[in-house]
């Protein structure tokens, strides 16, 4: 069975660019074409949801040249980039927080998800401003807001970011990295959770069908017997 959502941790691309003796900032660029061949492999194979861990809420800390290098980035995967994506059915929700991103960013971003709203063939997710607390705090706040004196776990979950999406079935990290980052800790409460060496930039079509290879030999029991 193939997995209907996949999430990705996409780790390394710092550490790749360290390798070669290059700026931080090339395997950032490398990781972007990694991202256009890795969604476009997904929709092939049958992927419903696709969501990728771009930019977190902790990413801030970052050198802030590196942080102008990844909104430049950003930008112009949102413009050339998406737009091919767009003609091949993929459909952009943004999980995260744009208020903090620049407005001209911001904007882009915004019509890029208004414009492919009526395609269908692949969900695809991109986390921006993201950490998983402050969006189970954000539902919670909510919620109160709203005078809901008994949530259930289907109620949260409207609340989130990823409200109507299915759960991610299978967890991708790359850079061999064990540890989940403050990412969908909700939604990953079943996941399968896949750890690769590969850093992100040299992860490929072939790597993820590996992924899910080992994902279809999994028993999943959901906590039962």
């Amino acid at each position: 069975m193939i997995p209907e959502h996949i999430a990705i941790i996409m780790d390394g691309n710092g550490r790749w660019a360290k390798k070669k003796s290059l700026p931080r900032i090339f395997g950032h660029r490398q990781g972007i074409k990694t991202v256009k061949k890795i969604v476009k492999s997904a929709s092939r194979l049958g992927i419903k949801v696709l969501t990728l861990y771009a930019f977190s809420t902790e990413n801030w800390e970052r050198p802030k040249t590196e942080i102008e290098a990844l909104f430049s980035l950003l930008s112009q995967f949102v413009e050339k980039e998406l737009k091919e994506l767009a003609s091949e059915g993929v459909k952009l929700r943004i999980l995260g927080d744009l208020s903090k991103f620049p407005q001209n960013l911001k904007t882009k971003i915004i019509s890029a998800c208004k414009a492919t709203q009526k395609n269908s063939d692949l969900e695809l997710n991109i986390a921006l401003n993201y950490g998983a607390r402050q969006e189970i705090v954000r539902a919670i706040e909510e919620i109160v807001k709203q005078n809901i004196k008994k949530p259930t776990e289907e109620i949260i979950s409207s609340f989130l970011y990823t409200a109507g999406q299915p759960d991610p079935d299978l967890l991708i990290r790359t850079s061999g990295e064990f540890r989940v980052s403050n990412f969908l800790l909700w939604q990953i409460a079943y996941s399968e959770i896949y750890i690769t060496n590969k850093l992100w930039p040299d992860f490929t079509s072939q790597d993820l069908e590996i992924a899910i290879s080992e994902f279809q030999k999994r028993e999943r029991r959901f906590g039962g017997i």
